[in-house]
C-alpha cells in the first residue's frame, strides 16, 4: 500500500510512504532538510510499522510541537 500525506507544522510539506505486510518499504519527504530526512527514511525502511511509530511518535523540533519524524509516525498510524 502506498500513500501520500500532507504534513502540518514542519518544513517538509509531503511524505510518501509505502508499506507491505506490516513493514515500511519506502519513505520519501518533499521539502525539509534533505540530509536528515534521507537518514530518517533509510532508518525506518525494513522496520515493522508499529516499531517505527513507537520510536518516532512525539519527537519535537525546537519549539514546535511536532517534527518530520513525528509527522511520519502520524502518517504510518493513518495507514494501519
Amino acid at each position: 500500500m502506498k500513500k501520500s500525506f500532507r504534513t502540518s507544522g514542519t518544513c517538509a510539506s509531503m511524505i510518501d510512504v509505502e508499506i507491505e505486510d506490516g513493514v515500511v518499504t519506502d519513505v520519501s519527504f518533499s521539502g525539509g532538510c534533505e540530509g536528515n530526512l534521507t537518514g530518517v527514511s533509510r532508518l525506518v525502511v525494513g522496520m515493522q510499522v508499529d516499531d517505527a511509530i513507537a520510536r518516532l511518535r512525539g519527537i519535537t523540533c525546537g519549539r514546535k510541537s511536532t517534527s518530520c519524524p513525528d509527522q511520519l509516525a502520524k502518517a504510518l498510524e493513518a495507514m494501519v
